[in-house]
């Protein structure tokens, strides 16, 4: 922003209209200890052509390191065409459609990313408002909770899923009083259904993660029977969302919601987002299901007309009475993804997932053959494009040692306290060529 929108005397008189007597007091909810007062390597103020100029230095800085993270945001290749369209003026300050005819193009749009979603999850209907994959999962354990009518108040959640993700679910279930049961995986990072079955009498749903996020390949079938079982709702979490172009949606595999990240679908990694969560369900269960709901008609004269569907306006205005409290329209992201999905179609999609798989591969096997101290923690469990690289000294440390070589070797697994090994988490995609890989196992060469 090339400006400062309000003077010192603007903001006093809007505090005196409000009652409150400064800036910190409308924040005062807030714990102290959340609270910084600066942000560190950042100027307090500069101007626009100062700001460029450090920017562009700050970017010079990133150099040209080969990069191999994952964990939850994936580095994918973006068609020219999705952003050129997405960038557009009228859809790039499109809010939400509340006025039918005068948004039939960001309702179409919306529609065929609901359908897509559907397609992909196996499920009958998804909405398009979620912020991100972790809101995703916190919205299916409430969803869960609503569908059976708040009598049970306990949701089992893998271990595997990714931890971010469960951060945000335990705030969320705290306040709505839901116990957070969590399942650790067997010795091959895989889940046991038998243990998911046992971790608690009566809960809502069971949460999973394929791949999860030591990159396996879970039994998902297995799992959903575990999940139903004990009479509760079986949720997949998918944060790696090109995995679908290989391996089928859990809406196939007995699953009630599938629900995730969909930023591989031609968002870029960014400092934390944008990021698009999507959430699908069966329709029994469509009332329950958080966000708004694109649906199908005709206008008057019999011409196909799309319009807004079980979307309430307690959704938008009366926040207490809402089925969510976090869900927006993120049509922006949804239009992006839209576009890129139909950009490369189904079989592109599964040429994608087939060369990020074969990469993987091809990564692991020449791992494995250099050999000692290097090895992967579980070399029997199927992966889809990421898994767990062990070797000597802790995660961080490798981390560290490998990026001086040019290399972002992935993620340490150790940051998350979790029952797995201290190692990285390596990411491999369609982006990391031959060259790259060779250039990943002569930096471990050299660091060993």
């Amino acid at each position: 922003m090339p400006f400062i929108p309000h003077t010192d005397e603007d903001t006093r008189e809007m505090l005196e209209a409000i009652g409150a007597k400064s800036i910190e007091a409308l924040f005062d909810e807030i714990p102290a200890e959340l609270k910084i007062d600066s942000l560190h390597g950042i100027p307090e103020a500069m101007s626009e052509m100062e700001i460029t100029r450090l920017m562009r230095e700050r970017a010079a800085m990133d150099g040209a390191a080969l990069c191999f993270i994952g964990a939850g945001a994936y580095e994918h290749h973006i068609p020219q065409a999705v952003w050129d369209i997405a960038t557009r003026g009228e859809y790039y300050s499109a809010y939400t459609p509340y006025q039918a005819e005068a948004s039939q193009g960001t309702l179409q749009t919306i529609y065929e990313y609901q359908s897509m979603i559907t397609a992909l999850t196996g499920l009958d209907v998804s909405n398009a408002s979620l912020y991100d994959g972790a809101t995703a999962l916190v919205e299916a354990v409430l969803f869960s909770h609503r569908v059976l009518r708040g009598k049970r108040d306990t949701a089992v959640v893998a271990e595997t899923v990714n931890p971010m993700y469960r951060r945000v679910l335990a705030t969320y279930a705290a306040s709505a009083g839901i116990e957070v049961v969590t399942v650790p995986p067997g010795p091959d990072g895989r889940l046991d259904p038998d243990r998911v079955r046992e971790a608690a009498s009566e809960p809502c749903c069971a949460a999973v993660q394929s791949p999860n996020f030591l990159g396996i390949v879970e039994d998902l079938p297995g799992l959903a029977d575990a999940a139903h079982a004990s009479g509760a709702l079986a949720v997949q979490v998918v944060t790696e969302a090109a995995s679908f172009g290989l391996l089928a949606g859990g809406g196939r595999l007995g699953f009630d919601v599938v629900c995730g990240e969909a930023q591989s679908f031609g968002i870029a990694p960014g400092f934390g987002g944008p990021h698009l969560g999507f959430f699908a369900c069966s329709e029994k269960h469509i009332r329950q299901m958080p966000g708004r709901l694109v649906g199908e008609s005709v206008d008057e004269d019999s011409n196909r007309a799309f319009c807004l569907t079980l979307s309430t306006r307690e959704q938008h205005i009366r926040r207490a009475k809402a089925t969510s409290n976090i869900c927006t329209n993120q049509g922006l992201m949804a239009l992006a993804a839209t576009v890129w999905l139909e950009t490369i179609g189904g079989s592109g999609l599964r040429e994608l997932a087939t060369s990020c798989l074969a990469r993987t591969e091809e990564l692991k096997r020449r791992i494995a053959a250099v050999g000692a101290p290097w090895k992967l923690a579980y070399p029997t469990s199927p992966t889809f494009d990421e898994f767990l690289l062990v070797g000597p000294g802790s995660g961080p440390e490798l981390v560290e040692r490998l990026s001086k070589e040019g290399v972002l070797a992935g993620v340490p697994s150790a940051l998350w306290g979790g029952s797995w090994q201290d190692g990285i988490l390596v990411a491999v995609t369609e982006r990391n060529s031959s060259d790259d890989l060779d250039a990943f196992v002569s930096a471990l060469e050299r660091v060993s």
